[in-house]
């Protein structure tokens, strides 16, 4: 991308033209759902009842909820698609001319709008309640439980599309993951996982007791699922993944765990003996493929993405002792056991392929956050888990309780992680040494010595140079290359460095809580509007890494205003956990109403059948048997 296209993109949000088509588009489309919602309810149509019930046939569940099952699995492989698509876009490129100017986007908005319809299908095609769960809308009006949290997912993700352009038009673009609207669009995908687990629940407890069973197609689909759940939790970790991260290393470790022991407990738990294995080969299955397509294909920087296999061994090793019979147990000793020999695992992985490997220096602050981050994480996949397989949740207080622990302890995981300083008043000097290139690309070489050289300890976490939002004729829009070490202070680069166009250079530090950047070299922008830093050989002084990496963001707008956008969406976030954990009590307590109901008197004569006790009831009920 040239330099002229960064400068003639708006930093901050969309042009009028786009917001009006992308509002008319928006009105359309819901104007003709609404339309075709009411119909279908009014019997003024048939054509969707038609539709339901072949999904119904090809997918083996109601017709009320097959048309929703088919229209997420679409929707979320596209969103993932175009999520990972995006990052790499932004990362390589920079920002765009407009929503409509980035082909990336077309897949977020079509995917996140699939979650929503299929939400609003689960709620408009029953004619008939699906389910003792189902929510009351009208008096002979009945929506399954998962059908409105999906619908309710969605909503709040696409929310986060507008505000998105409000955002950027109040605080400039803040180009990373992690910025509020944004993490409403991840979070709002995420969560619809745990949503379309439970609506698949609900539909296969309301099939005939002689229906047949789920044939070789379907069950994969069921590991899928929970592969997608592990993806979808990952979702949060893609800066690691690209290696331009903007927060502290410590992060990604308790990420990974939480990540890996909430989806593969609940896999271990819901499908049986190697669920938890085949969740997460299919989860690097996917990710390898997208990342195969969004790199080599299209061009785009590469993302790695961890593997969790070292966590799913472990947790299939927990599964072959006595435990697995006593979820919750089961969940906190997996938790455990994925904080330590799990991560260890992961660790190995993590230093051959990312660009930031962890250093051993780490683990002294990542052991204190991990373990109760995963052990607490684990019970929550053990919670989801036996709402899955129909078993009794414990006492509502212990679940309330267990969830609200959770997020506090993942709260104050991140609020350490997000602890940084900035040592201002040190400095470095950069040397900078012209290389042969082509076509009069600059590249360079450079020597950096940090005054003074104690700023950092002899092992720090990383010393980069990075570049990204540039093109040459060898690089795809990111160059990370770690400096090698020759002198206390003093490092080389081991690679060209771009410095030309609209690349960003800088040069990164992070040693524990220092996180620090230099600038190399920046374009001019006049959008921002901000100067060139010329590529020279020079002092200059240490500045947060944010007023470098997220230039375009507006760094003299109140502190109090962004913080209470960012509070606000941490609000609605919690809200749509709540209504989840909501959603999932409400379909346990039903389902499990009349099968742990207490034993009727028997009749005089009636002699009981030896070894049919209730667990064989309950396994019937919900059509699970020893997890499979």
């Amino acid at each position: 991308m040239s330099l002229e296209i960064v400068a003639d993109a708006p930093a901050r949000g969309a042009g009028l033209n786009q917001v009006i088509g992308l509002s008319i588009a928006a009105v359309v489309i819901t104007v003709v759902m609404l339309w075709a919602g009411y119909a279908h309810r009014t019997h003024r149509i048939k054509w969707l009842n038609r539709i339901a019930e072949w999904c119904g046939r090809m997918f083996k569940r109601p017709p009320w909820a097959a048309p929703s099952l088919a229209r997420y699995v679409s929707a979320t492989i596209g969103l993932f698609f175009g999520f990972i698509w995006d990052v790499a876009w932004h990362f390589g490129n920079g920002r765009d001319a407009g929503p409509l100017n980035n082909p990336a986007h077309y897949f977020i908005v079509d995917g996140l709008f699939g979650i929503f319809f299929a939400g609003v299908l689960a709620i408009v095609v029953p004619f008939d309640k699906p389910g003792p769960a189902a929510v009351r809308i009208t008096r002979n009006w009945y929506a399954p439980v998962g059908g409105v949290l999906l619908a309710g997912c969605g909503l709040y993700a696409l929310a986060g599309f507008p505000l998105d352009d409000l955002w950027h038009r109040i605080f400039g673009q803040d180009v990373t993951l992690w910025g509020p609207t944004h993490l409403m669009m991840i979070g709002g995908g995420c969560f619809s996982m745990f949503a379309v687990l439970l609506l698949d629940y609900e539909a296969r407890r309301t099939m005939p007791e002689d229906a047949p069973p789920d044939g070789p197609a379907l069950k994969f689909m069921r590991y899928f699922a929970f592969g997608g759940l592990l993806v979808a939790l990952s979702l949060y970790q893609v800066e690691y993944d690209f290696g331009v991260e903007q927060f502290r290393l410590v992060l990604q470790p308790m990420m990974i765990a939480a990540a890996a022991a909430l989806a593969l407990v609940a896999a271990r738990i819901t499908l049986g003996q190697g669920a938890a294995i085949a969740a997460a080969l299919l989860a690097a299955a996917l990710r390898g493929i997208v990342a195969f397509l969004v790199g080599p294909v299209l061009g785009a920087p590469i993302s790695w993405f961890p593997l969790y296999f070292g966590a799913a061994v472990v947790i299939e090793f927990v599964g072959l002792t006595p435990l697995v019979k006593r979820p919750m147990w089961f969940g906190a000793i997996a938790g455990l056991g994925v904080a330590t020999g799990g991560l260890l695992l992961e660790w190995l992985w993590i230093n051959a392929v990312y660009p930031h490997p962890w250093p051993a220096t780490i683990w002294g602050e990542v052991r204190p956050t991990v373990v109760p981050v995963a052990v607490l994480t684990g019970l929550c996949g053990a919670l989801l888990a036996m709402v899955l397989t129909g078993q009794r949740l414990p006492r509502r207080a212990i679940g309330i309780g267990i969830l609200a622990i959770t997020a506090l302890t993942i709260g104050g995981a991140v609020a350490n992680g997000l602890r940084t300083s900035v040592p201002t008043q040190d400095s470095a000097t950069i040397t900078l040494t012209d290389l042969p290139s082509n076509k009069g690309q600059r590249m360079v070489s450079a020597d950096v010595q940090i005054n003074p050289p104690t700023m950092i300890s002899d092992h720090p976490d990383w010393v980069t140079i990075l570049a990204w939002q540039g093109r040459t004729q060898n690089h795809r829009g990111r160059v990370i290359d770690r400096l090698d070490r020759v002198g206390p202070g003093h490092y080389r680069s081991a690679q060209p460095i771009p410095v030309l166009g609209s690349w960003k250079t800088m040069l990164r530090i992070q040693d524990g809580t220092t996180m620090a950047a230099v600038p190399i070299y920046l374009p001019a922008d006049p959008a921002i509007p901000a100067p060139q830093i010329p590529a020279e050989t020079t002092t200059r002084n240490f500045v947060p890494e944010i007023t470098i990496m997220q230039r375009e963001r507006d760094q003299n707008t109140p502190a109090s205003l962004f913080a209470a956008g960012s509070v606000m969406v941490l609000a609605l976030s919690l809200t749509v956990i709540a209504a989840l954990a909501w959603g999932a009590d409400r379909i346990n307590a039903t389902e499990t109403k009349l099968i742990h109901a207490p034993r009727q008197p028997r009749s005089p004569g009636f002699r009981s059948r030896r070894g049919r006790d209730r667990t064989v009831m309950v396994e019937r009920a919900v059509g699970w048997r020893g997890g499979g």
